[in-house]
């Protein structure tokens, strides 16, 4: 048990496993994602990434194990864990009717925020993220890079001491990029801490200070990142660690001559 001198883990997740019918997705997957820390999640396509996060935040339930949000077991307490938590989960669905800051402050309303302070957050959000200029444009009409955005906004709203985002940066062009880089810089230098998915090595080697790597479902590294990194760059050692072969680096026969 967590003492005042060490503090419960931002997110602790022990032994979760997930079957969808005759295949494990998830076996056995424990990760410790330390309070204030900027954790990256990083793995080939298919490896589990998901499918271990949407059950970390309470979106999908495990067929073994615990998840806890500093300390509270998010399927015991699901009340109080997902109060603490911010997500963007992968292709999330948002109500498409809305505009933007409507969305923002029905949302932010939902969360139990008074009328004022809804409104003051979608303002502050909606101008943070670049998005002033579409604030009257359904969400229907968003590009993929805007609903990334705005989806991130809605995880922000509830003020939020964990956000738990999977690939926040997909289809997000490279100005909207740094912004976001910095919001989730701030987020943690405030205290806050963050768990990502990503595919892309050098965006978590740049941004993160710890590392889990899942391959088939198991986590086949974790640690700071320069642990994970054992000396190489993160793309070597992700490599190294989840076995691609020759295979990876050849062309097809067709081309080869």
């Amino acid at each position: 048990m967590p003492t005042p001198d060490s503090p419960a883990a931002a997110l602790e997740l022990t032994g979760l496993v997930k079957h969808f019918g005759p295949k494990t997705a998830v076996h056995d997957v424990t990760l410790t994602v330390p309070a204030g820390s900027f954790y990256g999640l990083v793995g080939p396509n298919g490896a589990g990434k998901t499918t271990s996060l949407s059950m970390a935040v309470g979106l999908l339930r495990p067929d073994a194990g615990t998840a806890r949000v500093f300390g509270t077991d998010v399927w015991a307490d699901p009340v109080q864990a997902r109060a603490r938590i911010g997500v963007l989960p992968d292709g999330l669905a948002l109500p498409e009717r809305l505009t933007g800051r409507e969305l923002l402050v029905y949302l932010a309303r939902l969360r139990g925020l008074n009328r004022d302070t809804a409104a003051g957050r979608a303002e502050e959000l909606l101008d943070l993220l670049d998005l002033l200029g579409a604030e009257r444009t359904l969400v229907n009409d968003y590009s993929t890079g805007m609903r990334k955005k705005i989806g991130l906004a809605t995880a922000l709203l509830h003020g939020p001491r964990l956000l738990v985002l999977d690939e926040p940066f997909e289809a997000v062009d490279p100005v909207s990029a740094m912004t976001i880089r910095g919001i989730l810089r701030g987020f943690v230098d405030g205290g806050g801490s963050v768990i990502l998915s990503s595919h892309v090595m050098a965006l978590v080697e740049q941004l993160c200070d710890h590392v889990g790597v899942i391959a088939t479902g198991r986590v086949v590294a974790a640690g700071t990142l320069d642990e994970v990194r054992a000396g190489d760059s993160l793309e070597n050692r992700f490599v190294t660690l989840v076995g691609a072969g020759d295979t990876a680096r050849r062309a097809p026969s067709w081309l080869a001559s």
